[in-house]
């Protein structure tokens, strides 16, 4: 699929979605679900204010630290466990009871232990992401060529040169679903726990606005953010994507 092409395509998309919220908010009145020339009329006012730009670059600082967070130490958890049989035998129920704890009770108990601070919110939403990074690479770890690694032993290569020109292209396609997931999961859960225990960040600002039953600035905020984690993808992931499928072929 060419590039324009495919270009051609998400615009349409995109058109497509705005025509069905039209027809959506026609039918269910603008007090349900206002549209998009409301929303986005709601959205410039907030931003005029000053008070989305705000709480956006609070919510994505929360969603940066804890995202590096999780993805540093599942990965090294992933990697352990898929190169040593015996510590996956004895941490592997760990992975499976922490994976299916709710987010929400996580949360929760967090700021119970820690209080309403901003390090147990970084906390609780790390270690929400961390078990299922690990899954993640630990899979790639066991896929790791063994050849491979005996070439890097034969030529003695060093630790950071076996990771750069070994181990770290092999995983690539892995640590890149990690990370896409990743980032889908942490900002949810960040405006989780900013809902339930900060005064800032997106996350208050949907509580605040959903008590006040004003739906247009509860989607216009909502919306904000998810145009922030598409340009996210579009600068980082996909040119992570190119560069990972040129070096599979």
């Amino acid at each position: 699929m060419t590039t324009s092409l495919r270009q051609w395509q998400n615009l349409t998309s995109i058109a497509l979605l705005l025509v069905l919220w039209q027809v959506g908010a026609y039918f269910a009145g603008s007090r349900l679900l206002p549209g998009p020339v409301i929303v986005s009329s709601a959205l410039l006012q907030e931003i005029t204010n000053g008070t989305l730009m705000w709480d956006l670059g609070i919510s994505l600082a929360r969603v940066g630290v804890s995202f590096v967070v999780a993805m540093f130490l599942g990965t090294t958890l992933g990697l352990v466990l898929g190169r040593h049989k015996q510590a996956d035998g004895w941490f592997h129920p760990w992975l499976v009871v922490f994976l299916n704890i709710p987010a929400l009770v996580v949360i929760i108990l967090t700021y119970i232990w820690l209080g309403l601070t901003e390090s147990a919110l970084l906390l609780a939403v790390a270690a929400n992401k961390i078990p299922s990074v690990a899954v993640t690479l630990r899979e790639g770890a066991r896929t790791l060529d063994r050849d491979l690694a005996e070439v890097a032993e034969v030529y003695r290569f060093g630790l950071f040169k076996r990771l750069r020109e070994i181990i770290l292209p092999q995983l690539a396609p892995y640590l890149l679903a990690a990370a896409r997931n990743g980032l889908s999961l942490v900002w949810k859960i960040v405006l989780v726990a900013e809902l339930l225990g900060r005064s800032d960040g997106v996350g208050f600002q949907l509580q605040t606005y959903f008590q006040l039953f004003d739906v247009p600035r509860v989607i216009a905020y909502a919306l904000a953010f998810v145009l922030c984690v598409l340009a996210i993808e579009a600068m980082l992931f996909m040119p992570m994507e190119r560069a990972v499928e040129r070096w599979r072929r």
